[in-house]
């Protein structure tokens, strides 16, 4: 990994992507990782950029006091499992009036980020599952920082490369479980997307 994660290392990384043949991507879930939405933005112009919910609750329960948790968490979820981007607005507000003296810095962080944090809201609740966060993209690098971390040392950067694919090959023999519901998912990513997801 590069150790500046910028937009030019995002935009070498969608490059190879692309050089790869992902010609498309119809929803991009991501963290607020610096430059990676201009980098998505300039090659794959269609995309829609979801920034993940779930770093964003767990940023904002950094700042709540422990005996404060169960009582804020209650408030949020009704923003983030809101039916609509109006009502999410709506609980969003409420959230501030009850909360936004207490934590100005949590209330900051969603109002700077709902643009990114709202995309969802167009889509169907099956759709919602399966972008509204990263977490099984960091699930597979914790179990690679997990086979790295034990290892002294690597003789060279092909004998690394070589234990991460074993350990990916390994790995994918336990991806047996499809994703839950997963034909109405994609009949109504096909009607929303239309050509975009049956041409390629």
């Amino acid at each position: 990994m590069s150790e500046s994660e910028s937009a030019k290392f995002w935009l070498g990384v969608l490059s190879d992507l692309k050089q790869r043949g992902v010609k498309d991507i119809l929803i991009a879930c991501i963290d607020n990782l610096t430059g990676f939405e201009d980098a998505i933005g300039t090659m794959y112009k269609e995309t829609e950029v979801q920034l993940c919910v779930v770093h964003q609750i767990r940023n904002s329960l950094r700042y709540i006091a422990s005996k404060e948790v169960k009582a804020f968490m209650t408030d949020l979820k009704r923003v983030y499992r809101a039916m609509t981007q109006a009502e999410g607005e709506g609980a969003l507000d409420e959230l501030e009036a009850k909360w936004g003296k207490k934590y100005p810095m949590v209330l900051k962080s969603w109002r700077q980020n709902w643009l990114a944090l709202s995309p969802f809201f167009k889509y169907p609740a099956e759709i919602r599952k399966v972008i509204y966060t990263t977490n099984a993209i960091e699930n597979l690098n914790r179990q690679l920082r997990k086979v790295t971390k034990t290892k002294g040392g690597f003789v060279s950067e092909t004998a690394l490369l070589k234990l991460l694919y074993l350990t990916i090959t390994n790995l994918s023999k336990k991806w047996t479980m499809p994703v839950f519901n997963w034909n109405t998912t994609l009949s109504q990513l096909a009607i929303i997307f239309g050509d975009r997801l049956t041409q390629h």
